[in-house]
């Protein structure tokens, strides 16, 4: 099992987060591109190189993000209709999963085939949007951190406006 912490740095021109391990080490950097329609992400490793792109597809009905690792489409997040708890499935390369939320979008469990493969949950009281990360395999850490903040953007953003 893996604990991740993401930190979203607050007084920065685009979004920009760090992710430490739980030795608070830094394992990746993420860096937004500024004056673009929708966001443009990048997920980087700790020596620079891209691991993933995130890119918000506009003119959906409901909020839709697109990773991708170089040029291939690595997954598609979609957030569905709900009434009362945020639900995203994602479709990727690496399998399929759910992202379901609790009533104010702060906690979720990962499911894939309806199983818990890992958990996120967003501090509350803190500077920016800050996030515990819990994967189960580590195989699934890059994915999972470019996720996490596509679905900061995907819930949290679209709050906001």
């Amino acid at each position: 099992m893996t604990k991740l912490y993401i930190k979203q740095k607050v007084f920065s021109i685009g979004d920009k987060y760090n992710i430490y391990n739980e030795n608070g080490q830094p394992v990746f950097t993420v860096q937004g591109e500024i004056f673009t329609f929708g966001a443009k992400i990048h997920l980087y490793d700790a020596v620079g190189t891209e691991v993933f792109f995130i890119e918000q597809k506009l003119f959906r009905f409901l909020p839709e993000y697109h990773i991708y690792s170089g040029n291939t489409l690595s997954a598609i997040i979609k957030k569905e209709f709900s009434f009362f708890t945020p639900k995203l499935n994602i479709q990727s390369e690496y399998g399929d999963y759910t992202f379901v939320g609790n009533l104010f979008g702060m906690d979720f469990t990962i499911l894939r085939n309806d199983i818990a493969v890992g958990e996120l949950h967003k501090v509350w009281l803190s500077w920016g949007d800050s996030y515990e990360l819990i994967i189960n395999n580590e195989n699934d850490v890059p994915l999972f951190c470019a996720l996490t903040i596509a679905i900061d953007h995907c819930i949290h953003n679209e709050n906001r406006n």
